[in-house]
């Protein structure tokens, strides 16, 4: 069924729903505050119906279609449209909302880029089903390996120690596809299995003149080709997750850890071990106003054995939301191992909702070829931004952040839904 049908659950009746189960329990009733919530949609129907009464919850989409316009250092200025939806599936009020989104865009910096994702679980969290399609022509910044030591360090040190050079520049043609299955095994508790398929064509440095590289000199150690290579693997991975919504939670935990595992018999240019794992903590800090949270987010990757393709490498905003690291290109500190941790500071301004504010600081470290260690070095960015409520009964932001880093790193990032 669609996603964007609420035929089965509306918001009104899952929090009815978890009235009458708290009643029968002796806990609180749960109150509920939607109605008092303004978003996009009632600003549609104040301009264009000013007469109309405010639609209910219970007729409204859990669909948000927006233009997908963007500026930030790694995409240049970006144009396309974008979809996100959610959907609780079954009648049982402890069902997670399946969220899904979609992308099609192009950029001033000759990026073209289509995806597809969701994060589904089925009636009663049997089941959590985790997956992507992509399909790209990148144009990726490059500013070699390492977290920036010293101007006598690593190449990466080097061309961020100077700012006449811009780093180095890889364009491809990408295609990714990601399916991860959990299976609840206690209440919030699931483990998984999956595989995923990376795979990289026609990589080419159109501006360098030698080919003392970072790109090329990894490559050439590690026994990658240097126009194509495929990352092909199986994901092994253990969830835990009490979040009360998936787009914007007010409290609970988000924790995934796994290991990912290339083999050759699978059509891996290499065989690797990679070890990933993603903590998330959300503290509400009002009962009356929950959405004063302090939202804390760690993500980590290490290469345990073998080796990874150098656009693979772990590193800043490789994420797999691509959302960390604000401030800074993708990639823009990468490592064999590699460490990111961020607080942030959610609060309301209007009385409505409608529109809200985030206030970030984030720290990130690496390894690199001239010794330096993990968390030897650290790397800041923070930053501030503003939220627009596009839907009230999925609690879809539109996120509009700037962000800085070191060596001047800065930019506009705008999404839907927060960076984590």
């Amino acid at each position: 069924m669609p996603f964007c049908s609420y035929a089965q659950l509306t918001p009104v009746d899952s929090l009815k729903a978890d009235s009458l189960r708290r009643a029968r329990l002796g806990q609180p009733k749960v109150v509920d505050t939607l109605y008092k919530q303004y978003d996009v949609g009632d600003l549609f129907t104040t301009i264009f119906h000013p007469g109309r009464k405010p639609d209910s919850l219970k007729k409204k989409s859990g669909i948000t279609i927006i233009p997908n316009i963007a500026s930030n250092p790694s995409i240049g200025s970006q144009i396309g449209i974008k979809a996100v939806a959610g959907r609780k599936l079954g009648n049982d009020p402890r069902t997670l909302m399946s969220v899904a989104a979609t992308s099609a865009s192009i950029t001033t910096k000759g990026i073209i880029y289509f995806y597809v994702n969701h994060n589904v679980f089925t009636p009663q969290n049997k089941w959590n089903l985790q997956g992507s399609l992509v399909v790209a022509k990148t144009v990726t910044p490059d500013f070699g390996l390492g977290i920036g030591q010293s101007a006598e360090g690593s190449t990466a040190d080097q061309v961020l120690a100077n700012p006449a050079r811009k780093g180095y520049v890889l364009h491809s043609i990408y295609f990714n596809i990601r399916e991860k299955v959990y299976k609840q095994v206690y209440p919030n508790l699931f483990v998984g299995a999956g595989a995923s398929f990376d795979i990289r064509r026609s990589i080419e440095d159109r501006i360098s003149t030698t080919n003392l590289t970072p790109y090329n000199i990894y490559s050439d150690r590690n026994g990658f080709d240097l126009n194509n290579y495929t990352s092909n693997g199986l994901l092994f991975s253990a969830e835990y997750t009490t979040r009360d919504n998936q787009n914007r939670a007010y409290k609970g935990i988000y924790a995934d850890a796994g290991f990912r595992i290339n083999q050759r018999w699978m059509a891996s240019s290499k065989n690797a071990v990679q070890f990933t794992y993603d903590l998330r903590k959300y503290i509400s800090l009002s009962k009356r106003h929950p959405e004063h949270v302090i939202a804390l987010w760690n993500w980590s990757s290490y290469v345990l054995s073998g080796a990874l393709p150098y656009l693979d490498l772990p590193g800043t905003g490789k994420d797999p939301s691509l959302r960390s690291g604000r401030g800074y290109t993708i990639g823009y500190f990468k490592g064999t191992q590699y460490f990111y941790t961020e607080a942030e500071y959610r609060f309301p301004i209007t009385r409505n909702k409608f529109l809200s504010g985030v206030a970030f600081y984030h720290l990130q470290t690496a390894n690199d070829d001239a010794g330096t260690q993990l968390f030897e070095k650290w790397q800041p960015g923070y930053g501030g931004g503003l939220r627009v409520l596009f839907n009230k009964a999925t609690r879809t932001n539109l996120c509009l952040d700037y962000a800085f880093g070191k060596f001047g790193a800065r930019g506009f990032f705008l999404g839907l839904n927060e960076a984590f």
